[in-house]
Parts: structure tokens; sequence; C-alpha cells
């Protein structure tokens, strides 16, 4: 019996790359789904559309670089005082960072979240 693999070819698509790393600023409207809908995207679309995946997994290792971070900075709050500072910088770099990339994706180029951990590579 012979297997025949079926590759489909990849699409690009400039516009939901976009939309994407857009998509993370939904914490700032509904107060959820800035995690939830990238990975949706990226899960469905990592294999269709050119630059998705490597997209897709620097928005997902942002974001849980983002959580982590925030977790941090609660006890620092009671140590030192210094984690609400931090959580400010983080809600800062939360809203700049999705829209730099943003207009890096339209411009073909790749993304940069400076702060990530690499979880997935």
């Amino acid at each position: 019996m012979e297997i025949v693999h079926h590759e489909a070819a990849l699409r690009e698509d400039k516009q939901l790359l976009v939309l994407t790393h857009l998509s993370q600023l939904l914490d700032y409207v509904t107060g959820f789904g800035g995690f939830i809908v990238p990975l949706v995207l990226w899960v469905v679309n990592k294999d269709r559309v050119v630059d998705m995946d490597e997209h897709g997994k620097s928005i997902l290792n942002f974001q849980i670089s983002i959580f982590i971070y925030a977790l941090l900075c609660i006890p620092a709050i009671f140590l030192i005082g210094l984690g609400i500072v931090g959580l400010i910088a983080i809600g800062i770099l939360a809203f700049v960072l999705p829209i730099v990339n943003a207009v890096k994706a339209s411009n073909g180029e790749k993304p940069n979240y400076y702060i990530s951990i690499p979880f997935f590579s």
C-alpha cells in the first residue's frame, strides 16, 4: 500500500498575522481572550499561512512570560513595594509590544518580543 503525503501550499496572509498580534489586546477590552484567541489562530493556521508558526510561537511565549512576570510582581508588592512598578511596566509592555509586532508583521518582518522566555521554539 502506497502512502501519499499531500502538503497544502502555504498562503501568505499578512493581515491574519497582524490580527493575531493585535488579538492579544483583547485582555484590555474584555478582560480575557488575549491568550486564547492568538492560541486558536495559531493552532488552526500554523500549517496554512506563511510565518504563522513563528509569529504564533512568539506571541504564546510573550503571553506566558507576561503572566509569569505578573505573578512574580505580586509578592514583590508586599516585600519591597516595587511590584506595583513592575505591574505597571508589564501592563505598558503588554499593550505596546503587540502593536509594534503587528506593524512588523504587516511589513513582512520577524516578530520580536524582547522580554519573552522561549517556551516554544
